[in-house]
Formats: C-alpha cells, sequence, structure tokens
C-alpha cells in the first residue's frame, strides 16, 4: 500500500492506557478522522535498508570483479574468524568426511558389481552411459541412507554438539529481545491461516510474554473477495484475543506492489519495520507454533549471539485424506531420522526451510538481500527457492545457521492429495534448478553449495531415473535381453539387487526401530500397527514413485527450457479430488503411457513384464489419486489406528484450538452479491483500521475515484479485480461504492 498510519495498533476494547507501552519508539495513540476513531492495523514506518546481494558468478569473477563486490560480508567474515572455532566446526568436519567416505564406498562397490555383472560391460556407449546412471543415482540413495544411519544413532543417543533446546530452559527473555512473528500469505485458505495463527496467540499469551512479541500478516492476496474475507479475519482475530485478556498486538498488511513473491514480501517488512525487532520469526499459511515455542527460539537467539538462522523441524499433522496421512507418518518415523542426520553433519550450517524458523534482524537485512539473477531464459531473474540461498548467505556472513531438531510444538501440514504436492513441487522444482546457478558464488560454506547442489539433484534425479530405465529398455531390446538368463544367476547381480533393495529399505526399517527402542509405539498405535502402517505407506510410496518421477521429469525440462508448465490444483484445503480434476492431470500420461506398454510388448513381452511395476502405477494414476484424496477413507483409518502419528494419538492444546477454529471459520459464510454490497461500510472501516487514513477522496484523484464509482453503478458492471482491490485498500472509495450502489448521495 502506499500509505501507512502515523500510529500503533492499540487495545480493541476500546482501553487505549493498556496498549500504551513503551516497548518501540513507534507506538502511539488511536487515530481519528472526519470524526470516526480506528484502531491503526500498523506501526509506525521505521525504515531500513535492505540491499539485494550482487551475484557474481564464474564469469565476473574470472573478470577480477570478486574484491570489490564482497567486501561487505569479508568484513563480517574478518570480524567473526578472528574469535576462537567453535568446538562443532572440527566434529562437523570430521563427520561429513565419514559422510562422504561411507557414500563413495558404496558407490564405488556398487558400480563395480555393476560392471562385472554384464558381460563386455563399457565396450558399447549406452551399457558406459547406464552404468555412469546407475553409479550417480546409487551414490545418491546411498547419501540418504547414511544419512539416516546418523539420524538413528542421535535419535537413540544424541549429540553433544547439537544446539539444544534443553540449554536455555528456565532462561529470563530480556523485554528488549524484540521478536516479530510474521506469516506472508497469498490467495491462501483464511480459516487455514486465522485458525492457525488465532491458535498461536492465544499460546503465545499463556506465557506472559506476548509483551516481547508482535504478529504481522503480510498479504500478498491478489483475490478481492479472499482480500475482504482476511481483513474480516484479522479485525475478528483482535477482538477475540482482546476479549480474552491478551495484550498482543496483530498487524495486518497487505502490498500493492507485490515483487519477488514471498522473499520480496520478508524483505518489505524488513525493510519498514525491521530496525523496530532483534529477531523475527517466518511462519507459512499453515503453520501452527505454540508459545513456548517461540519463547524458546528469542531464548536460543539470546543464548547465542553468532546464531543467525534457527530452524525448527516442523511436524506434519492436520489433514485427514489418506495421502496427507501417509506422508505425515513417513515425516514422524523415517523422516526424523534424515532431519536429526542432517544435524549430525550440518551442525551450525544447516539449512533454512523458509518457515518455522527464528531470524536475527540485522545481520538478515544487511546480507540477506536477493537480487535477481542475471541473464534471460528460464533460469533468470526472481530467485523463487530463496531460503537456501538465504542460509548460505547468513552463513557466509560469519552467522551460524542451526537446526533445533529437539524442540517440538512446530507444525506444519501436508498437501492434501497429490495433485497439490505436485503444484508444490512444480515452484520448488524451478527454483532449486535456480539456485544451481549460485554454487560458484565466493565465500559460500562447502556445505552449503552441497545444499545448493543437492537442492537441484531431488528434482534432477527424476529424469536420471527416467534416462536409466530407457537406456536399459533399449540395450533389452537390442539384444542385451540374450545374457538375460545368465545375469539373473549371477552372485554379482543378486548382491547388485540386494544392495540397492537395503539402500531403500534401510530409512524405513530403522525408522520402526527407533520407534521402537525409544518406547513410542503406543503413540502410533502400538508395535503391529506401527509396522503395518509402516508397509502400507511403503506401499504408496512405491505406487506414488512412477508418477513423481514423470510429474518431475516434465517439470526439469520446462524449468530448463522455460516451456510454460502450468500445474494447477485444487485449494489447499480440497480433500475428495474428483475424477475430473485427476482426469486432466493424468488422463494424458496414462494414454501414452499404455501405446508405449503396447509397443514394448509388441517387441518383447518379457520387457514389458519387467517394467510393469513402473509402467502399471502411471496406467492407474487417476483412480489412485483419487482414492488417496478421499478423506473419508483417512478418517477411518484413523479410527483404526492405521497411520496413526503422535499428534492424533495425543494432540497437542495449541494443535486442537487450531483444528476447532478452523472448523468454525469454514462454516462462515462468503459474502457475495447483495451480501458483500451491505457489508461494504463494515469493510471500510475494517479498511480505514488497516491503512489509516488515506487522502484518496482530495483533489484530482479523489475526482477520478467519484467518476469511476458513477460509471460503475449505472453499467451495473462489476469493477476489475485490480480495481477491487485498490478499493480495499481506499476506505473513502468503498464509502463511495456503498452509497452509489444504494442510491445515496455520496460523501466528500
Amino acid at each position: 500500500m502506499d500509505a501507512s498510519p502515523d500510529s500503533a495498533m492499540k487495545c480493541a476494547r476500546g482501553n487505549t492506557a493498556s496498549y500504551a507501552r513503551p516497548v518501540v519508539a513507534s507506538r502511539a495513540t488511536n487515530g481519528t478522522t472526519n470524526g470516526t476513531s480506528y484502531v491503526p492495523g500498523m506501526p509506525a514506518i521505521h525504515r531500513g535498508s535492505m540491499v539485494p546481494t550482487r551475484w557474481l558468478g564464474v564469469a565476473a569473477r574470472l573478470r577480477g570483479e570478486q574484491a570489490a563486490a564482497d567486501a561487505p560480508w569479508r568484513e563480517s567474515v574478518a570480524k567473526l574468524e578472528a574469535q576462537p572455532k567453535a568446538a562443532w566446526e572440527g566434529a562437523a568436519a570430521k563427520r561429513r568426511n565419514w559422510l562422504m567416505f561411507w557414500t563413495l564406498g558404496a558407490s564405488l562397490m556398487a558400480a563395480g558389481l555393476m560392471w562385472s555383472s554384464q558381460p563386455g560391460a563399457g565396450s558399447d556407449a549406452l551399457e558406459a552411459a547406464q552404468l555412469l546412471l546407475f553409479t550417480l543415482l546409487f551414490a545418491w540413495v546411498s547419501a540418504g541412507a547414511v544419512t539416516a544411519v546418523m539420524g538413528f544413532i542421535v535419535t537413540l543417543k544424541g549429540d553433544p554438539h547439537a544446539l539444544s533446546a534443553k540449554s536455555v530452559e528456565g532462561m529470563t527473555l530480556p523485554a528488549d529481545a524484540r521478536t516479530a512473528v510474521i506469516m506472508p500469505i497469498c490467495n491462501e485458505d483464511v480459516a487455514t491461516v486465522f485458525a492457525g495463527l488465532r491458535a498461536t496467540c492465544e499460546s503465545l499469551s499463556a506465557t506472559g510474554a506476548q509483551r516481547v512479541f508482535d504478529m504481522f500478516v503480510l498479504s500478498d492476496t491478489s483475490d478481492p473477495t479472499l482480500r475482504a474475507a482476511e481483513l474480516r479475519a484479522w479485525h475478528a482475530l483482535r477482538q477475540q484475543l482482546s476479549e480474552a485478556g491478551s495484550e498482543l498486538r496483530v498487524y495486518y498488511r497487505w502490498r500493492q506492489r507485490r515483487t519477488k513473491r514471498k522473499a520480496g514480501n520478508v524483505a518489505d517488512f524488513c525493510r519498514r519495520w525491521g530496525k523496530d525487532y532483534r529477531y523475527m520469526v517466518v511462519m507459512d499459511a499453515d503453520s501452527v507454533m505454540s508459545g513456548d515455542t517461540l519463547v524458546t527460539l528469542a531464548r536460543l537467539m539470546e543464548a547465542n549471539p553468532r546464531a543467525g538462522i534457527l530452524q525448527t523441524a516442523p511436524r506434519a499433522a492436520g489433514h485427514a485424506t489418506l495421502h496427507a496421512r501417509a506422508q505425515q507418518f513417513a515425516s514422524r518415523v523415517t523422516g526424523r531420522l534424515f532431519t536429526a542426520g542432517m544435524q549430525f553433519w550440518q551442525l551450525g550450517e544447516a539449512h533454512y526451510w523458509g518457515h518455522n524458523a527464528i531470524i536475527r534482524v540485522e545481520p538478515f537485512m544487511q546480507h540477506c538481500g536477493l537480487a535477481t539473477l542475471p541473464g534471460t531464459g528460464a533460469l533468470a531473474g526472481e530467485i523463487l527457492s530463496h531460503d537456501f540461498v538465504e542460509a548460505a548467505l547468513m552463513r557466509r556472513a560469519g552467522y551460524e545457521v542451526w537446526l533445533v531438531n529437539d524442540l517440538e510444538g512446530s507444525y506444519e501440514q501436508q498437501p492434501p492429495h497429490l495433485l497439490a504436492e505436485l503444484q508444490r513441487d512444480r515452484r520448488w522444482c524451478q527454483g532449486n534448478l535456480q539456485n544451481a546457478r549460485l554454487i560458484a558464488e565466493p565465500g559460500l560454506k562447502s556445505v552449503h553449495r552441497a545444499m545448493l547442489g543437492t537442492g537441484a539433484m531431488a528434482y534432477l534425479s527424476a529424469p536420471l531415473w527416467l534416462a536409466y530405465v530407457v537406456l536399459g529398455v533399449s540395450l533389452w531390446l537390442t539384444g542385451a535381453g540374450d545374457n538375460t538368463p545368465t545375469l539373473l544367476a549371477g552372485r554379482s547381480v543378486a548382491t547388485l539387487w540386494a544392495s540397492t533393495a537395503l539402500m531403500l529399505a534401510m530409512p524405513r526399517v530403522l525408522g520402526v526401530l527407533a520407534v521402537i527402542l525409544r518406547g513410542e509405539q503406543a503413540e502410533f498405535g502400538g508395535s503391529l500397527k506401527l509396522i503395518g502402517s509402516s508397509a502400507l505407506e511403503a506401499g504408496m510410496s512405491m505406487l506414488q514413485a512412477p508418477l513423481r518421477m514423470a510429474a518431475h521429469s516434465l517439470f526439469v525440462i520446462g524449468g530448463l527450457t522455460g516451456w510454460k508448465l502450468e500445474w494447477t490444483s485444487p485449494p489447499r484445503e480440497a480433500s475428495d479430488l474428483s475424477w475430473g480434476d485427476a482426469t486432466r492431470r493424468f488422463g494424458s500420461l496414462s494414454a501414452v503411457v499404455a501405446l508405449l506398454m503396447a509397443g514394448i510388448y509388441a517387441a518383447s513381452p518379457v520387457a514389458a513384464l519387467w517394467l510393469l511395476p513402473m509402467g502399471l502405477p502411471l496406467l492407474l494414476a487417476i483412480p489412485f489419486t483419487v482414492m488417496s484424496a478421499h478423506g473419508a477413507l483417512g478418517q477411518r483409518l484413523r479410527d483404526a489406528n492405521w497411520l496413526l502419528i503422535p499428534e492424533e494419538a495425543r494432540s497437542p492444546a495449541v494443535l486442537r484450538q487450531a483444528w476447532h477454529y478452523a472448523h468454525h471459520y469454514a462454516a462462515q459464510p462468503v459474502l457475495k452479491g447483495a451480501a458483500l454490497l451491505a457489508d461494504l461500510p463494515r469493510l471500510a472501516s475494517l479498511a480505514l483500521q488497516a491503512v489509516g487514513p488515506r487522502r484518496t477522496g482530495r483533489g484530482l484523484r479523489g475526482e477520478q475515484r467519484r467518476q469511476r464509482v458513477l460509471q460503475l453503478s449505472r453499467s451495473n458492471q462489476p469493477a476489475a479485480k485490480s480495481e477491487q482491490l485498490r478499493f480495499l485498500n481506499e476506505p473513502h472509495s468503498l464509502r463511495l461504492l456503498h452509497a452509489a450502489m444504494a442510491g445515496n448521495a455520496m460523501p466528500h
């Protein structure tokens, strides 16, 4: 928006004295305009600078441009490097060496077995390419398996070098540790956003530390109906908190100029209000965090002045569909081993997932501004996956980035169905491919260079697997099939298959074993249900793997070539996916696979049989996707303790409240037509509170607004979306519109 009020939000009860707290200089009294009092929705702007980082790249470094461009972060690094090295740095170096040793050792062994299992291997270009792909992909799988083993050990024995929430238990949080909790949103489900935010606010108020925190909803919403619903929900939230006796301030801002997506929204907040806060906690639209977790994060920051970012390990919970519950279960049983394993070898050079984390604002503003990637083409322009890059820049500036794995009370939701998951992956794929361009940036730590590379590999592995399968089929059809009996009988082939299966199955087996050894099986429905649920999730994962491989391969092709591939899905809260939605997404894919399988069968029935485990899920993609999106099926499994997670067995209070409020908000009617017209005066009042008294009714602009409103009222045609959004940011225009539509004289 173009203007912001000159005063901060006070008590929604009307008791201005109770909000007159000298915490930051921008606090002020309630406002009044045209005889109407309002409670400002934003504090006064306290501008700061957040200059985007200049990307050098390999070409600029060869031209000798490095010294001048990277001087700011070099100065910061020099100061911190003068201090004694932390004990964790030596431990991290040793652990990373072990990770590389076991990964490379397993990969070379598998490559040797692959080589010896093929008579004349390497003499043919196709066989050499297949061997190269197999070695690369086996290294990718084995790195994950070794990380899971490390996580298994840490889960059972702990890690003396890890940053732990237990280290600050009982610590008093100083009054000047000002912390902003920001939630950037864009066209999100309003019920999910404000249900989670209300539960978080109430939990934070219960800690008694709300005086140190402020909450910000930062909207980039482009749908006028959702924007109006956000205003109503924000106003209702402030009233609810006030009636409960909470002094927590909740602010709301809508950006009129939406640039650089979420990263731009966060940077906009930092430039306007970042100087008022020492820390900021970034939340996603579906995030829920307990008050104790927020307070502990601030305490950890206070106790560790070299920490720049502290990332929690969010627990997935909230959806009832079969797909979401399988993902939640996998995250809770197997995923936590990967998280603990990454913490084990990353230590103070961890990565950042973009949400449910706390950030030290001053160095973030100084070092983590993101410039657009230079050049043209699909991998240039605005950075989409900003989180890995920001972690790398924070560490380059000398600040530590930690994953706090033992901190409970941080939650998020999984996509409710496969289409929603792939919609998210489409954006992540493009962003991670972009990030690979930054691997050569000067000053980055080797771990963060590796993370930028593995982020891209997470999606590049899909077309590589596809290429590996295609090479295998090509070899079979061109004569390698004659050696099939010999190959299947060889010891090396048996060992190769066994080692590959072990690498793939090991994380799941260790995840189940860790739960049992820690005595937590009751929270997963008991030992038998735990094992059965793990087998069910593994089966679903095997069926979905070909679908993900095909979709990710298309995403990579689109990301590298600039081919416009729009992947849309129903809203975040949608479940019970329709057959039409699934057919539109997977119908063409299933038809192409059916033709390919028929052609391969005609050429070699044996080859078609071996390809059936990958081809059948693609053929059945539509019914499988629809079935896994059924909320009723997921609920029945939950009632029978299948795919049960601790957050369902003993739901934390903050989650129970969030789910309760979500049902309440979802039941609220969406105002349209005459109901929306009747609500315009209230929307004008809410807009006044959100943006303050904007002088849009005066001068030439005011006359233009009056003429446009008259034109709309006479034509009986709705305004364009962009115009509706502008009106929602102009209280006077809303009052003009209501008067004109109601046939009354328009106010001046």
